[in-house]
């Protein structure tokens, strides 16, 4: 049986993620952190998120030391967002939790903390921008793709809700790193974030992240390829966040014997890279 806590407490897709954990032969919830100080505090996590008691008690995260080594849980996993999720994971790791983490929003300096922290404490660690099977094999085809229209222009297009607080979203950067490294371009050369006024001639090198929000759209990811005369779109739509929970099941499953000390993605969980 793989124990598992999770953070974000009360959240909606913290709340999928429980609901599925629960219907799982092979896992059980026995720890739910809600933000520092949270009014969830003390609340059993099932009437929380509607499904009735389960016996688990919600805890702030000034609380995580201290629950991560009273539970002892096998993973935690974590969806909640980048400056927060930093301190999670490294007290995760002092503890020797293992982590699945779908937070995005990292920046590099936050990222060498993480990698240092996986690797010092030789835990076992997932991290995707995006849980989603479809995403991932998505990234599979934009890379090689890459490889055979090395030639064309490369844009990224993405959609999400009006809630999103971080842009371009973790999977569009992905994306563009995915082709970036195939293609051999330089990030702080190539990437544009979208264009305005008069930026003169597309460079040939250039590739376009152009981020879009509003409503409710779960998560639209485009990637052209445009050539003379051409162009090839490869498009990924999540219609609901149940694409990441699946990910997410098939991720904790993965981690348990995932390699120590290093950071798997989704490509390691469903054998793809």
């Amino acid at each position: 049986m793989i124990r598992i806590a999770v953070t974000g407490a009360g959240g909606r897709i913290s709340s999928k993620i429980i609901k599925a954990i629960l219907k799982q032969d092979d896992m059980e919830v026995v720890a739910a952190i809600g933000s520092p100080n949270t009014t969830l505090e003390g609340k059993d996590l099932g009437e929380v998120i509607g499904i009735g008691n389960i016996g688990v008690t919600i805890n702030g995260a000034q609380k995580l030391a201290e629950v991560l080594t009273e539970k002892k849980p096998d993973v935690l996993i974590d969806f909640t967002i980048a400056n927060a999720a930093v301190g999670t994971i490294k007290t995760s790791a002092d503890c020797g939790v293992n982590v699945v983490v779908g937070t995005t929003g990292f920046s590099d300096e936050q990222m060498a903390l993480i990698k240092e922290s996986i690797e010092k404490n030789k835990i076992k660690a997932v991290i995707a921008p995006n849980m989603a099977v479809g995403v991932n094999v998505f990234f599979k085809i934009i890379k090689d793709l890459a490889k055979i229209l090395n030639d064309y222009n490369i844009e990224i297009i993405e959609a999400h809700h009006k809630h999103k607080v971080d842009a371009p979203s973790g999977t569009a950067v992905k994306a563009y790193e995915i082709i970036a490294e195939v293609l051999g371009r330089n990030k702080d050369e190539t990437c544009v974030y979208g264009r305005h006024g008069i930026v003169g001639a597309r460079t040939e090198k250039e590739i376009g992240i152009h981020a879009v929000r509003g409503g409710d759209i779960v998560g639209d990811h485009t990637v052209l390829f445009t050539g003379e005369g051409e162009r090839i779109e490869v498009v990924h739509r999540a219609h609901s966040r149940q694409a990441f929970v699946t990910g997410i099941i098939k991720a904790v499953q993965y981690v348990v014997e995932a390699p120590e000390g290093k950071i798997s993605d989704m490509g390691d969980v469903l054998g793809i890279k």
